[in-house]
């Protein structure tokens, strides 16, 4: 006969027990703990961004987990003043899952799917304490799937929703009041496989080779509803993913047909100034959205993305690592990075019903333009690596 646990002890059978595992949450024949995938990539994140219309200030930051390589991360990006100020931390992975925290950053979940709260204790002069409630329901995304050759690079599950922020933002002995009338942002998380970390040893080379890709993402509020745009292209501007959703507040959902997209970039250079998306609605109407940017803040200066050369997203950097970095954005070696990488924009929109005229159209809203363009794009008139806008 088996032997009774000592009175108080938690009788863990097997290592892999965590106590999620009580709950019927399981998708997979394996406990909790373990990723149904074996892949170095697998990850679990989220994203936030906030900023109060203006351009004057965005705010990126978020969490992730990634169980395969054993580390969790987080980093908070203000861009301000001609300045990119970041604060990352890393940390063991550990399995109290239901309270994320890295080191002094923690995320707590109030009401899920509407309400939720990201606090950075002071660290290095940075701290913050910010409530994210949500303006319309979560829009699950299409699925996301690349390939190179045969192998998958990247799988990924997202929902995106949009919000109002409150709280504060301290920064170096300054608070920033954060008030939800003017405070908006928008918000995803995502799980999957994606590219983390070092790249692997590459094998063949990869068939066809990488000539580029095209991205755009424009989750964008206003006064009735939410709008979010996915878009990804091939180098020929055939469309890998394509889509588009516009979610009301009293919870109906629509979907946006095939967008048609002009991107507007600043000459000699690949950032964009704005962009028009035109879009179908399901009675065959077209709804136009002119977006422009009031602020550009690259991800991979200091967020951790992809082509970041100072920190990258699931690093080890030892237990408890803190960090804090400041970019001057006029810097030419900053400046190169711009094309190289993804770029968040404080965007501004409106959406009218047709070229000219008002009607569900001319409202005014705001939200994220999110865009890169790397390598070649025939249909944006980009030959290689470095050809810029005329």
């Amino acid at each position: 006969a088996p032997r009774a646990a000592p009175p108080g002890s938690r009788c863990v059978r097997m290592p892999g027990i965590i106590p999620l595992d009580e709950f019927p949450l399981h998708q997979a024949p394996l406990p909790l703990a373990y990723a149904n995938s074996s892949d170095r990539n697998f990850y679990d994140r989220w994203y936030f961004n906030a900023h109060d219309r203006t351009g004057d200030i965005m705010l990126v930051t978020g969490m992730g987990y990634y169980p395969n390589l054993g580390t969790k991360d987080a980093f908070v990006l203000v861009a301000r003043n001609g300045q990119q100020t970041a604060v990352h931390l890393s940390d063991l992975m550990d399995q109290d899952r239901l309270n994320p925290r890295v080191g002094r950053y923690r995320i707590e979940v109030p009401e899920p799917l509407h309400k939720v709260r990201v606090v950075l204790e002071e660290t290095d002069g940075m701290a913050l304490d910010l409530t994210w409630e949500g303006t319309c329901p979560v829009v699950q995304e299409q699925p996301h799937v690349l390939r190179s050759g045969s192998r998958v690079t990247l799988d990924a599950q997202r929902f995106a929703q949009l919000g109002t922020w409150s709280g504060t933002i301290a920064i170096d002995g300054e608070d920033i009041a954060v008030d939800p009338s003017t405070w908006l942002g928008s918000r995803d998380r995502s799980w999957g496989i994606r590219p983390v970390v070092d790249a692997e040893p590459p094998g063949a080379p990869a068939d066809p080779p990488f000539e580029g890709m095209w991205w755009l993402y424009v989750p964008m509020q206003f006064e009735d509803f939410a709008v979010v745009v996915i878009i990804q292209e091939s180098p020929d501007g055939f469309r890998t993913l394509n889509d588009c959703t516009r979610v009301w507040k009293d919870g109906r959902v629509e979907q946006l047909g095939w967008p048609l997209v002009e991107v507007r970039y600043a000459s000699g250079t690949r950032t964009p100034t704005g962009a028009t998306i035109r879009c179908t609605t399901p009675e065959g109407k077209p709804l136009v959205l002119e977006v422009e940017s009031r602020l550009a803040v690259p991800l991979h200066v200091g967020g951790g993305y992809g082509g970041d050369p100072d920190w990258i997203h699931g690093t080890w950097k030892g237990e408890d690592f803190a960090e804090r970095v400041t970019y001057d954005m006029a810097d030419d070696a900053v400046q190169g990075r711009f094309m190289f990488g993804c770029v968040d924009h404080v965007g501004r929109a409106l959406c009218r019903a047709d070229d000219g005229a008002d009607g569900v159209g001319g409202q005014e809203g705001f939200g994220l333009f999110e865009h890169f363009c790397i390598g070649r794009h025939d249909p944006s008139g980009f030959t290689d690596f470095f050809t810029l806008a005329p």
